[in-house]
């Protein structure tokens, strides 16, 4: 007859179950951040920490927005452009958004290129994202005094409810603020890499370990939430 194979022991899961497990899970960084590093995980914390600000600030505006009896000024016509004698509603908004959303197509190329280690076009498509956004950052300027010219105002416009100058200088502003930031990481980021930083581990801000482009990714990571947010701005402030 076959022996009966001696029975193992094994000792009981101390790991608590259901919701303390996923409070012990991600408090003690076991498997929520397993994959992640540091870096990218604070990026991560960082972006929420910021969605929960421009949701408050889009949640206000509408607020404001359906709740004033006074008429609000007319989109299409606070932001038209007399080009060539011809009146043209939202067509600089139009241009700025285009040109954001085209940024966020040449940060994830040069992410892509980032983590085949090209050196070279991982650079030049971070100094084209820059561009892009400078060039984005230069025609909401350029929107600001227009307006300003016109009479708008933190505290009143020429066209209906005086809401409408703060929550445009308040939205607007603290997102292109972003986006200047943004320019700026971007061209410290793309010289490290032009000088091949990461893949000689020359130590310095922003330098992870020797062959690793990561900070590209997490640049990346800013960038296109920059960019997501610009969408609900756009639909919200200037389509609404």
């Amino acid at each position: 007859m076959n022996e009966l194979s001696p029975t193992v022991l094994k000792p009981e899961s101390t790991h608590p179950t259901g919701w303390g497990g996923i409070v012990a899970d991600w408090s003690s960084d076991q498997r929520a951040f397993r994959t992640a590093s540091w870096g990218k995980a604070m990026m991560w914390i960082f972006l929420l920490s910021d969605t929960f600000i421009f949701g408050t600030f889009l949640i206000s505006y509408m607020t404001v927005r359906m709740s004033t009896v006074v008429p609000w000024p007319n989109p299409s016509e606070v932001f038209a452009l007399e080009i060539g004698g011809h009146h043209l509603p939202l067509i600089l908004i139009a241009i700025m958004t285009f040109v954001l959303i085209s940024s966020s197509g040449t940060m994830a190329m040069a992410v892509n290129f980032g983590y085949r280690r090209d050196r070279r076009k991982t650079a030049i498509l971070m100094l084209l994202t820059a561009l892009l956004g400078a060039a984005f950052v230069g025609m909401q300027a350029f929107e600001w005094s227009k307006l300003i010219a016109e009479g708008v105002r933190p505290w009143g416009n020429p066209w209906g409810a005086e809401q409408f100058g703060s929550s445009f200088f308040m939205i607007t502003g603290f997102h292109g603020t972003h986006v200047t930031i943004g320019v700026i990481f971007l061209l410290i980021v793309a010289r490290k890499v032009w000088r091949g930083d990461f893949d000689e581990a020359r130590p310095g801000f922003f330098t992870s370990r020797k062959g690793r482009y990561e900070i590209v990714e997490i640049t990346g990571l800013y960038w296109h939430f920059v960019d997501l947010v610009w969408v609900f701005i756009f639909a919200l402030f200037y389509l609404w």
